[in-house]
């Protein structure tokens, strides 16, 4: 247990901070975080049973209410008048940075527009966690939470498949096998990893080539942190199927999987995988 973690008694900026707080394991927090959450006359909880588990820890007394997204604009005026009031208030959600992903932004919007202060902690984040350790491009795009509808899955996807960045977002356990198909459809060519439980004792990782992605077989459970490599350009490979290589994929498109047909005509051509790939589906589709 952290004691005496408090800096000095030299007064603190009066406003709202944004907290990061561990994403697995509570020693990933720092003493900053701790100091601040001392202070703070209120903290801003996403779920107050689950911050309480870290606040016990380090023995937090602060004022706690509740805020996530069912009732945070309800909260509003309450919080705001708080502030106004020249209150110290910490925003903190279930794991990682607030904001990102997570329930602050109306509240972050309603403060810039009263000029109160808003002052940002550095700390946890699956985000930066993930492709810290993926071996993809360092400029990354942020998606965030895959949606529920395939459309617009596949909308958002194909938009995504554009650009030459690694491309992070996250979704439950209990989707990702239903989603699969999609993310192959769009990022063909590319590597994928997979984080779950980071930080946590029993976190995993799954590295693999987006084409031989299949139903994944480790335990299913929580929220998982997916990073996409950034496109691999060939300056040797043409972006034109030529005649030869279509009348191919029409005599075979029934006979073998997309899988082997897109590795037989590359064996002979230099055209990318996705520009194969893309032409045997939409045959598929006329048949």
């Amino acid at each position: 247990m952290v004691k005496n973690c408090k800096s000095n008694n030299k007064e603190i900026k009066k406003g709202l901070y944004l907290v990061p707080t561990p994403i697995g394991n509570l020693g990933d927090i720092t003493l900053r975080a701790i100091d601040i959450l001392k202070k703070s006359d209120y903290i801003l909880c996403e779920d107050t049973r689950v911050s309480k588990v870290l606040f016990n820890k380090y023995e937090i007394k602060s004022r706690l209410i509740s805020n996530h997204k069912f009732n945070e604009k309800k909260n509003l005026t309450k919080i705001i008048e708080l502030l106004q009031s020249k209150l110290i208030i910490s925003l903190v959600s279930d794991a990682g940075t607030p904001g990102i992903s997570d329930p602050g932004s109306i509240l972050i919007n309603e403060c810039i527009k009263r000029d109160i202060n808003v002052i940002p902690l550095p700390g946890a984040s699956s985000v930066t966690s993930a492709i810290s350790i993926s071996g993809f491009s360092e400029k990354f795009f942020f998606y965030g939470f895959i949606p529920d509808q395939k459309k617009k899955i596949e909308d958002d996807f194909k938009i995504l498949s554009q650009l030459n960045s690694s491309i992070v977002f996250f979704v439950s356990a209990n989707k990702i096998n239903k989603i699969t198909q999609l993310i192959k459809n769009s990022f063909i060519g590319r590597k994928i990893l997979i984080c779950r439980e980071m930080t946590k004792h029993y976190e995993e990782f799954l590295r693999e080539d987006v084409e031989k992605l299949d139903t994944l077989n480790f335990t299913l459970k929580g929220e998982l942190t997916i990073v996409i490599s950034e496109k691999k350009t060939d300056k040797k490979t043409s972006p034109f199927l030529d005649e030869s290589d279509k009348r191919i994929i029409n005599q075979m498109i029934n006979k073998l999987s997309i899988k082997d047909i897109v590795n037989l005509i590359q064996e002979k051509s230099k055209v990318s995988k996705k520009d194969i790939y893309n032409y045997c589906i939409k045959i598929k589709n006329e048949n």
